[in-house]
């Protein structure tokens, strides 16, 4: 697949329908400078929106509408993308959402099924109702159009005049490294970061393949996906992607960071691949300049809701 064409129409394509969000860089996060990218400043709070409008955008969406399951952001993204496209919108959520993240999705407009257990069951369900009712189904991180729609974030940063060698992101089920890896072929390091109770590039990675993972901890009804997508572990494995993990508490303290120093506030997922550099994960060489990539900012529970 020729990724460079496919994200450049994926760009052209949701112009006017996402964000361009903000960067900015920090001198007090950690000991040298870092640059930021406030991907949790778009629609609906996360970078979702850009594969939820570009996947809509690019198909012809049947009589029965759109299906999605996710973790709470994904499901959001595609709720707003299919009310501001006028499409009815079907999601299914893990209960391990969580309130704040319920409420955004129903906010949203969209039909909203809550199912007991991990996103795993929802996304079972979420096929099933796609199958018996002829719906479109939007897939949060293992489809090309997703994926093209996620890099786009990439292609915005380096327009915005990106000046780093290494890029730190969040991994779940992939979808946003892999449009990241998909953009820059190589031209930028990319480290992929996990939490330890949620891992599956790490674990796919190491087996050869994608594998199940258990699933858990405070970052899991964003990046818990059981199973890293087939994209995402494709273009790991031929850019040979470093991956790193961090404990739960690493990623609240970097959460809290960000409110202190910036005001900036994320999700723990959000949060994550700024662990990495604080508490360690990842050691830069000296003079290496590194950014990360905040991606989510749906906190819960909602201070403000």
């Amino acid at each position: 697949m020729d990724w460079t064409a496919e994200i450049e129409a994926a760009a052209a394509r949701i112009a006017g329908h996402v964000v361009r969000t903000p960067v900015m860089q920090s001198d007090t996060l950690w000991d040298r400078p870092v640059a930021l990218k406030l991907e949790q400043t778009q629609h609906t709070g996360s970078f979702k929106a850009r594969g939820a409008f570009n996947t809509l955008l690019a198909a012809k969406v049947p009589d029965a509408g759109i299906v999605a399951a996710s973790g709470g952001n994904h499901g959001a993204a595609v709720a707003f993308a299919a009310r501001r496209l006028g499409h009815r919108a079907r999601i299914f959520v893990p209960e391990m959402a969580g309130p704040a993240k319920i409420a955004l999705i129903e906010r949203a407009g969209a039909a909203l099924t809550v199912v007991p257990g991990e996103y795993a069951d929802a996304a079972a369900m979420a096929a099933r109702f796609r199958d018996e009712q002829g719906a479109i189904e939007v897939h949060p991180y293992d489809a090309p159009a997703t994926v093209a729609g996620q890099g786009t974030l990439m292609l915005e940063w380096e327009d915005q005049g990106l000046d780093a060698d290494t890029v730190l992101i969040a991994v779940g089920g992939g979808g946003l490294i892999a449009g990241a890896m998909a953009w820059t072929h190589g031209r930028k390091r990319i480290v992929a970061v996990e939490p330890m109770s949620c891992n599956a590039l790490a674990a796919a990675m190491q087996a050869g393949k994608p594998v199940d993972v258990p699933v858990s901890g405070v970052a899991a009804n964003a990046l818990g996906a059981r199973r890293i997508g087939s994209i995402c572990f494709d273009l790991a494995r031929a850019q040979d992607v470093q991956t790193v993990l961090v404990p739960d508490g690493a990623i609240l303290e970097a959460q809290k960071s960000l409110w202190q120093a910036h005001r900036l506030l994320v999700e723990p997922a959000g949060a994550t691949a700024l662990a990495a550099l604080q508490w360690g994960a990842y050691k830069p060489e000296p003079g290496e300049r590194v950014a990360v990539l905040l991606c989510g900012g749906n906190i819960a529970p909602d201070p403000l809701s």
